[in-house]
């Protein structure tokens, strides 16, 4: 069962900084990830997407998670500096939770606030 996270590569790099180095915010935690990912033990068990926009425009950085019959969860206010590391430890529980529900105080710090979405996954027909 592949699991997903996606990561809004046109988030600003902060709400009163849209690019860093010459890079959005979005893109350099995408790169970050990606980065770290390539030595990660569950690289080939997630697929980890930059997609176009997650609408958290006020929120960024922003990304989600989703897998087959797991609530998705939608995070935003991360700093892309500092968020890489966390952000794979929280894809870590994610992965091995039964419906993708890590309460708040388990995840890593900096993913305990700036939630924005918790989605139930479809009905099962």
């Amino acid at each position: 069962m592949f699991h997903a996270l996606y990561i809004c590569k046109s988030c600003s790099f902060s709400l009163t900084q849209r690019e860093y180095l010459g890079e959005k915010g979005g893109k350099i935690l995408y790169n970050q990830v990606k980065n770290l990912a390539e030595k990660w033990s569950l690289s080939p068990e997630y697929v980890i997407q930059e997609v176009e926009c997650l609408s958290a425009c006020k929120r960024p950085c922003a990304i989600a998670t989703s897998a087959p019959n797991k609530t998705s969860l939608m995070f935003g206010d991360l700093p892309a500096l500092e968020s890489a590391e966390a952000i794979l430890k929280f894809c870590e529980q994610y992965y091995t939770s039964f419906d993708g529900i890590i309460p708040r105080q388990e995840r890593p710090e900096i993913l305990q606030k700036g939630i924005l979405a918790r989605i139930p996954p479809p009905p099962q027909l």
